[in-house]
């Protein structure tokens, strides 16, 4: 029985042109083997399995190739190529920094770069996951980087750029390997499952490329997981079984629900699913993105963006036909938001379950059918239609006769009460009134008055209101003879300790005063600055009792309380809870000597 090799190293790229979706980098390598113009180090950098270090192979082969081609490629035939092939080559040397990242093992490095290659032109050395050399290595390695003797060659490869020293990225020329895209992907897959016989659907192969995450070497391994699972025939049901993915179908048919508003069936796909031992939040993410590819599929410039393979691109152009542009918008919002708040959720399937009632409501039009949630504004839409269908019954009896003094009737402009009947259009002028001021009918199967409050006034009306609160109501201080010191961190504490005791009806008022810091401006004068009217109107009514609750909690009952509007120079931005702790690790020493030393940082 033949030894198995695995197919991400028995398929490994030899050649320049053999290299899957790297070809501007493969051209760039390849024009300079003939022209000669190498440098003395580069830097490969890229995502992982994306042929960093086959690329390095080839080009160290092809620079101490005798007998180069006409297009860069080496010729495999030369004694140095043979010698690279069969693994004995004195030329090319392979170092492992994730192992050897210590100063010795950079100096015993610099001590082979001294001697001469016995066959070709250059010594190459390969440093792979170079981002692992310690920070004193890196510096022992600078030197000989920057000027190597003429016969040395450096080419060092990683897969996280950012922590390597600005230093050692100057010294070298840097290529940037991209991500394999599914198509390559693919294609790729293709041509091995035919060289190893093996029976495959482009489905199958599609799902193990989306899979592999732009990593042609995971691509492999998944696929020879999959051909061995299959036994040969990689097909679609096979692949998501093995690797436990979740059926596009799944999505596919969660969209054509939504847009038929069954949220009874969506429920019950849900729940096979996630018997199915798949997590909720798996569903949401997947869901997500299946909907921005169907997004991306009703536009014809946005579609080449689909990485998906040809049959299922078609299957989402003809989903994209059917659902609006709106209903995209939507539910990729609430499900945007679903993925932020699954975290944080101690209820994680009802938080799926309302997410996907939300998106299989988006297109809902009638209000009314079973199970369908009610957004704030449906139900002031609900409101407003109930307030039509009571103007248009039919009115029984009318109440006396329109005179301008009947008590029955009421003017449109009476302080802000109107009758259901007078918001109709049914409306009359009276003799002796203005035409202007008409007079509405009463019906007498309805309520007198309705009374909505502040709805339809404007901004001036509100300030006016607000202006008719400020009457302060009088709160005695129960311990005027009490005459403690307190500090401006005592007075804080107490601040906020009321506004947690507030009551829940001004909580809303609570919330804003937390924002507020008072001071002690002139002890025991404490000055309260809110930043506009509204809230200046908002706490003045309740003055007293903030003074005589800041009183009994500081033990002081000469407190003398001022509230007043902020000039703009004394409000300050809000910060955000990051500008806050660096502000605090600004100007309090042990905090930020805390947080360096446990690498805290803000969840």
């Amino acid at each position: 029985m033949d030894e198995y090799i695995v197919s991400a190293r028995k398929y490994r790229p030899m050649s320049f042109d053999s290299v899957v979706g790297q070809l501007a980098l493969t051209t760039t390598l390849k024009n300079a083997v003939k022209s000669g113009k190498l440098a003395h180090a580069y830097l490969f950098c890229g995502p992982r399995g994306v042929g960093k270090t086959t690329c390095a192979r080839i080009f160290a082969k092809a620079i101490n190739c005798e007998h180069p081609t006409a297009d860069g490629e080496a010729c495999n035939e030369c004694e140095s190529c043979k010698a690279f092939g069969e693994g004995r080559s004195y030329n090319i040397f392979e170092l492992d920094a994730a192992s050897n990242n210590s100063v010795e093992n950079i100096k015993s490095l610099m001590e082979q770069t001294r001697i001469p290659p016995q066959v070709g032109r250059y010594k190459v050395f390969i440093i792979d996951e170079v981002h692992m050399l310690s920070t004193a290595a890196f510096n022992a390695f600078l030197k000989t980087l920057e000027e190597p003797p003429a016969h040395v060659i450096f080419i060092l490869a990683t897969t996280e750029k950012h922590k390597i020293l600005p230093t050692i990225l100057s010294r070298c020329q840097i290529y940037d390997f991209e991500r394999m895209t599914v198509p390559n992907i693919i294609d790729h897959l293709k041509r091995v499952a035919e060289k190893e016989n093996i029976q495959y659907e482009e489905e199958a192969l599609n799902v193990i490329a989306e899979k592999a995450d732009g990593g042609m070497r995971d691509a492999l391994s998944i696929f020879d997981q999959a051909a061995s699972f299959s036994q040969g025939n990689v097909t679609y049901q096979k692949v998501i079984e093995d690797l436990n993915v979740l059926d596009a179908d799944n999505y596919f048919n969660i969209v054509d629900l939504a847009l038929e508003n069954k949220v009874s069936e969506v429920m019950v796909l849900l729940n096979s699913v996630i018997n199915k031992g798949f997590d909720g939040g798996h569903l949401i993410t997947g869901l997500a993105s299946h909907v921005r590819n169907v997004l991306m599929a009703k536009d014809a410039q946005t579609l080449p963006l689909l990485e998906v393979s040809e049959q299922q691109r078609l299957r989402y152009q003809e989903q994209a036909q059917k659902c609006p542009v709106s209903f995209l918008y939507n539910a990729l919002m609430i499900m945007s938001r679903c993925d932020v708040e699954y975290r944080q959720s101690s209820n994680k399937r009802l938080l799926v379950e309302l997410t996907l009632i939300q998106v299989a409501q988006i297109t809902q039009k009638d209000d009314d059918v079973p199970a369908s949630g009610r957004s704030p504004k449906r139900l002031k839409s609900l409101f407003k239609n109930l307030i039509l269908k009571a103007q248009q019954k039919p009115a029984p009896q009318v109440v006396g006769s329109l005179k301008h003094n009947d008590d029955t009737v009421r003017r449109a402009d009476d302080g802000g009460k109107v009758s259901v009947a007078a918001a109709s259009s049914d409306v009359v002028p009276v003799a002796g009134t203005s035409a202007e001021r008409p007079v509405a009918k009463v019906v007498s199967g309805l309520p007198k008055s309705i009374n909505l409050g502040s709805l339809g006034l404007s901004f001036e009306n509100l300030l006016k209101n607000d202006k008719k609160k400020t009457q302060e109501e009088d709160h005695e201080v129960t311990n005027k003879d009490e005459n403690e010191t307190f500090t401006q961190q005592d007075l804080v504490v107490s601040w906020r300790a009321m506004c947690t005791r507030m009551p829940d009806r001004m909580q809303a008022l609570a919330q804003r005063m937390k924002n507020i810091t008072p001071t002690i401006t002139d002890f025991p004068v404490i000055q309260v600055l809110a930043e506009n009217n509204i809230q200046l109107n908002e706490m003045l009514p309740i003055r007293s009792r903030i003074r005589a609750t800041l009183a009994k909690d500081l033990h002081n009952g000469q407190i003398e309380l001022v509230i007043r509007l902020a000039k703009r120079e004394e409000i300050k931005p809000m910060l955000t809870p990051r500008e806050a702790l660096d502000k605090l690790m600004t100007t309090n020493r042990p905090v930020r000597k805390l947080v360096e030393t446990l690498g805290l940082d803000l969840a």
